[in-house]
């Protein structure tokens, strides 16, 4: 274990609440068993107590559980004091710990302190918070298959294997006079060929899980009065936006969180895209095309009766480089049944009646990788991703050297660095910092 200070926060959200939790977590934390409780506490069991203030006066009435370490979240000796959720009476309990030696903890010490003491690995720590943050039930469940571990063994079992392969062929070079015969026999290439199949797989689950976690930008854009609102208020559920006969109604971006299997998507309407002298609407306009910038798709609404004309064409050509749809709305006016076309860039549909939005929705998940939501997915950060494609390029360049063992050995070991960064066991501490400075004050 690393011997650290006394730490102390609030461990439930701020506000009012039947039960809150005021949670300790130290090398030493004596001087809080007997200051706090007044009473000896037996490991691991609810014992009903009142929670005293410095001249022994009752702060509260409640439940203490003492966690000896190891055997704790953290790995250090941990007291967590529940009682009334009150903030007020939560102070005065926080204060007390304080008074007693501790001092706040910072958002995300206690996770991180778990990491350093072993309790977690890296990946897992971070799905704690993403548990909470979760924006849909797939999203939480599979934050949770993560931090029961399922994402940290497939990167182990990644890991073994290159470590594996990096000491054959470091082995090599000690004996240059065998080394081709030796990785040849031991099927140093077949191996590598596996590894980089195994890394494939774990990266487009990862990218699942990720697609979960951060879920997608999508800006509706288009001339005035083409439906763009109906369009929102269609695939949100209810009015979530003023919808009129008068062309330029939306002057501002609106936004809204919807999920589409469980994918969240945040849907932006937005001002018509035109040449206009009000101040108001301009700003709007200039408002669209900041969205876009920060848009994973872009969704053109266009009139089915006239289809695409030079106004959308303009628009079409200022657009960044983003996947985009077309959509042939109002097709309940001109006559059309709801279809799509065979590349899949454009829709026809109806916002008023409902009629071909689910042709959307489906083209929506397509564009973003989405596969049926199967039962093994974990979440995933971007961070993640990045890593594995890092080391997915190792392995290719490791191949692209051949017989060139110093440069093959190299690649592997970048490799190995490069996954090793996902669960911790290679990294910064700035890279520590920035993760755990994103929690939770108390978790």
């Amino acid at each position: 274990m690393i011997a650290s200070d006394t730490i102390a926060a609030i461990a439930t959200a701020p506000g009012r609440g039947g039960i809150g939790v005021v949670r300790i977590s130290g090398s030493n934390i004596e001087d809080h068993l007997h200051g706090l409780t007044g009473q000896e506490l037996q490991a691991r069991r609810a014992t009903h107590v009142r929670f005293l203030g410095a001249d022994g006066e009752a702060l509260d009435d409640g439940i203490a559980l003492y966690f000896p370490l190891p055997h704790s979240f953290t790995g250090e000796h941990v007291l967590e004091l529940q009682g009334h959720g009150g903030p007020q009476v939560l102070q005065l309990v926080l204060e007390r710990c304080l008074q007693l030696g501790a001092r706040l903890a910072q958002p995300g010490e206690f996770s991180r302190r778990a990491f350093l003491n072993g309790k977690l690995d890296l990946a897992q720590a971070e799905a704690i918070a993403d548990l909470i943050d979760a924006g849909s039930r797939a999203a939480a469940r599979s934050a949770l298959r993560t931090l029961e571990g399922e994402f940290s063994r497939k990167i182990n079992v990644l890991r073994d294997g290159l470590i594996k392969l990096r000491m054959l062929v470091e082995a090599t070079l000690d004996f240059p006079e065998e080394d081709i015969d030796f990785l040849e026999q031991a099927d140093a290439w077949g191996k590598l060929t596996a590894l980089h199949h195994h890394l494939d797989e774990v990266m487009a689950q990862a990218r699942q899980g990720a697609l979960l976690r951060e879920g997608l930008n999508v800006v509706l854009i288009g001339q005035p009065n083409v439906g763009k609102s109906s369009l929102m208020n269609q695939l949100a559920g209810y009015d979530a936006a003023i919808v009129t006969e008068y062309a330029g109604t939306t002057r501002d971006t609106l936004r809204e969180a919807i999920q589409i299997e469980g994918v969240p998507i945040h849907l932006i309407d937005t001002a018509g895209l035109r040449e206009t002298e009000d101040p108001v609407e301009r700003l709007g306009i200039a408002r669209t095309w900041a969205a876009l910038e920060k848009a994973d798709i872009a969704v053109l609404l266009i009139d089915a009766a006239h289809g695409i004309g030079v106004q959308e064409q303009a628009i079409l050509s200022h657009l960044p480089e983003i996947p985009r749809l077309t959509v042939h709305n109002k097709i309940d006016i001109a006559g059309e049944l709801p279809r799509l076309q065979p590349d899949g860039n454009e829709i026809w549909l109806s916002a008023k009646s409902g009629a071909g939005v689910d042709l959307l929705r489906q083209r929506i998940l397509q564009i973003a990788g989405w596969r049926t939501a199967e039962e093994g997915i974990f979440i995933a950060r971007a961070r993640h991703l990045d890593a594995l494609r890092r080391a997915g390029g190792c392995l290719q360049r490791a191949r692209d050297a051949g017989r060139q063992l110093e440069f093959f050995a190299e690649e592997l070991r970048l490799a190995l660095e490069a996954v090793s960064e996902i669960t911790g066991e290679f990294g910064s501490d700035d890279l520590l910092g920035v993760i755990f400075s994103q929690f939770c004050i108390g978790k």
